[in-house]
């Protein structure tokens, strides 16, 4: 009896420390005499975050880090980046100065916090990942350390990268050197504070990619942040004492985010897909060729859309510092003026030209003033003889952008992207455009009523145009005279008839410059063409030019060489089929799925040189926006107002049934014409001349 009561006893005892043992490491506090081995870990109080030991990739050494509990290798802190760990027998403790310490087993310091205290202090690991030092205790101390002023290679939410003026105080990501090496690597990402505050990774001394200035509301040259800000929000501090940039989740109890820097100098915003148990990448910089810093040189635009061999190209007013360099590809010399400014003495005959839609240039020397108009900008940089180009330095009043930059510098690293701002570039009155005469004599000074008849804005297109300020919402592509189209398409020769519309005629035409165009001739209201003011997208045919005369209202597109899908995939020729190859009509499917439309069909699929698809009769016959099924819902990220709503001709086979039977419109329509599309891509067959495809009944 005695026996069994001291095994009783003895039982208890261990379940009672097995109890202990387990409350502690599955804690989120702990202090002097309560270490951290290689077996244990601390967990944040919501379990969003652990920190214990760990080794990365197929390396044996040991490191303590913090990582998102439900993805271990998504490690987001470092402590002993440099100095890891033989074996498992390390461990972090606090020492009697109340540094946090990482011993390896023979007791030697592998890193150390530097930070000491008189008092008892405890360690504890946030919710929001964040590892700090304080009093034993207390949750409202002063906190003496946190691992949020050490980054290493990821930025979470609340922590914050930029610099501290008073106290010198820096902060910023450095890589790794390898996946399976967390010491400091090559690549580095850091705030620049000069100037528009713009996030720039370099590579040693060397800019590598630059995330676009800060204009108020996102970075310029990442326009993804639209498509998420439901996930986060984002703060730019920008005071005498600091300027920072931080984000915060939006939510309570949103999804897992954080950026990373990659050891290849990638830099990836990254979110967690709870139902698939994996990342998905929100955004990459540098994306593509045109986020390589300086890619083009100095005065040098980027397109990504062109031509793998024509990248680059001088601005308008610009051209080839060494033209046998870059017949040889090799753009890096940049660009040289023209013709010189004509500035001095207090007066000045230059102009401005707008290049529409793109990442603003390096902004590391521009001179700022948030207090200002636009048109004061404006002003300003015509009165400043070295002033080469200027912007709005902040966007978010929507259709009045406020606030002054100017470069005085040369122009580098200017990339179209979605979403773009506007740069007005200075040039010599001779060097404006002849076709937007009536922009110029504004922009030099001058009075002048500008068309009334709006652009498209386009994501990454090399058009350029010049613009009153006195419509700073809207941007106007070049008029051309109705005489010049009349010869252009043999005066509307039947012959020259390239497809016909509910909404016009299709020519095509040939301008003086030799370019090989589309001209369409509007029949219904021009009012409906307001649309493409708001539209911008690689995916869209591009408008070049347009034409107010009387009665006939004209738009003149890009020449798309390989007209429409419909061709390949109806047409009677078999040698058409055959040039749809798998690779090709991959291609056309992605591209298609990244433009809401409402009335899609193969004949609305225009194809480029290179076989991109671009959706036609988009903002000319699109005009149910509004989801019927909810008033208040948005389609897409776009929404219009209008005087009158148009019906579409419902078309068998593409159009989805609620709206064939019902006219009843939904955002789901357009998933139904994309998915038939998508099969006869696939198949190489019209669905109405296959039943077995699709059936009259849909």
């Amino acid at each position: 009896m005695e026996t069994t009561c001291i095994h009783l006893l003895l039982s208890l005892v261990l379940s009672l420390l097995l109890l202990s043992h387990r409350a502690f490491t599955a804690g989120d506090t702990f202090s002097k005499g309560r270490n951290i081995t290689d077996n244990d870990t601390l967990v944040s109080a919501d379990g969003t975050f652990t920190l214990g030991f760990f080794s990365p990739g197929v390396s044996t050494k040991r490191y303590v880090g913090i990582w998102f509990t439900v993805s271990r290798d998504a490690v987001c802190w470092v402590a002993n980046r440099e100095h890891p760990i033989d074996g498992n027998s390390g461990a972090l403790v606090i020492s009697d100065t109340g540094s946090l310490v990482v011993r390896d087993g023979s007791g030697q310091v592998a890193w150390s916090s530097n930070s000491t205290s008189t008092s008892p202090v405890e360690a504890q690991l946030l919710s929001s990942g964040n590892l700090v030092v304080r009093n034993r205790g207390s949750t409202t101390a002063t906190i003496m350390w946190q691992s949020f002023d050490f980054p290493s290679n990821a930025m979470l939410s609340g922590m914050k990268i930029g610099k501290d003026f008073w106290n010198g105080a820096e902060w910023y990501l450095t890589s790794w050197r390898s996946a399976d090496d967390p010491s400091p690597g090559p690549y580095r990402r850091a705030l620049d504070t000069t100037g528009l505050p713009d996030n720039v990774v370099w590579q040693g001394n060397a800019k590598k990619y630059r995330a676009g200035p800060w204009n108020g509301r996102w970075f310029s040259g990442i326009p993804e942040v639209l498509t998420y800000t439901n996930v986060m929000e984002h703060e730019m501090v920008i005071s005498p004492r600091e300027i920072t940039y931080s984000y915060i989740i939006a939510k309570p109890g949103g999804p897992l985010t954080y950026i990373v820097l990659l050891d290849t100098g990638v830099v990836r915003r990254l979110v967690w897909d709870s139902d698939a148990r994996a990342w998905q990448t929100y955004f990459q910089g540098p994306r593509d060729v045109c986020d390589s810093y300086r890619n083009c040189g100095a005065f040098g635009l980027c397109n990504a859309g062109a031509a793998s061999t024509s990248f680059c190209s001088c601005l308008n007013g610009f051209s080839p510092a060494s033209p046998a360099a870059w017949n040889s590809r090799d753009t890096s010399g940049g660009c040289r003026r023209n013709v010189k400014l004509d500035c001095g003495d207090g007066a000045t005959t230059d102009g401005f030209l707008l290049v529409h839609a793109v990442k603003l240039p390096d902004a590391h020397n521009v001179s700022v003033d948030r207090s200002i108009s636009l048109e004061e900008c404006r002003a300003r940089c015509l009165a400043n003889c070295s002033c080469l180009a200027y912007a709005a330095a902040d966007i978010r009043g929507g259709d009045v952008p406020s606030g002054c930059a100017m470069w005085t510098d040369d122009i580098i690293d200017l990339p179209y992207v979605d979403h773009g701002q506007d740069l007005y570039l200075r040039l010599a009155e001779s060097e404006i455009p002849p076709l937007v005469a009536t922009g110029v004599s504004y922009c030099a000074g001058a009075h002048s009523s500008a068309p009334s008849f709006p652009s498209v804005e386009h994501h990454r297109s090399p058009a350029q145009s010049v613009t009153s300020s006195s419509v700073p919402a809207s941007v106007l592509v070049p008029s051309l005279e109705l005489l010049s189209l009349k010869e252009a398409t043999g005066y509307f020769s039947e012959s020259n008839i390239i497809g016909r519309g509910g909404f016009g005629v299709v020519y095509e035409g040939r301008l003086p410059d030799g370019r090989k165009v589309a001209v369409k001739r509007i029949i219904q209201s021009p009012q409906k063409v307001d649309v493409m003011s708001k539209l911008k997208h690689n995916n869209l045919v591009q408008l070049l030019h347009y034409c107010k005369d009387g009665n006939e209202r004209i738009l003149v597109y890009e020449y798309m060489k390989n007209k429409s899908l419909e061709l390949y995939i109806s047409g009677e020729d078999p040698k058409l089929h055959a040039l749809l190859n798998w690779e090709r009509r991959l291609e056309i499917i992605r591209g298609v799925a990244k433009v809401i439309h409402r009335d899609l069909k193969p004949s609305n699929i225009l194809l480029d040189d290179n076989w991109r698809p671009k959706i036609a009769d988009f903002g000319t016959a699109k005009f149910f926006v509004v989801d019927q099924t909810d008033p208040t819902l948005q389609l897409g990220f776009y929404y219009f107002s209008f005087l009158e709503k148009v019906q579409i001709t419902p078309l068998k086979g593409y159009t989805a049934p609620e709206y064939m039977m019902e006219r009843y419109l939904t955002l789901k329509c357009d998933v139904y014409s994309f998915g038939v599309i998508m099969l006869e891509i696939v198949s190489g067959q019209k669905n109405r001349n296959t039943p077995t495809l699709l059936s009259d009944d849909h």
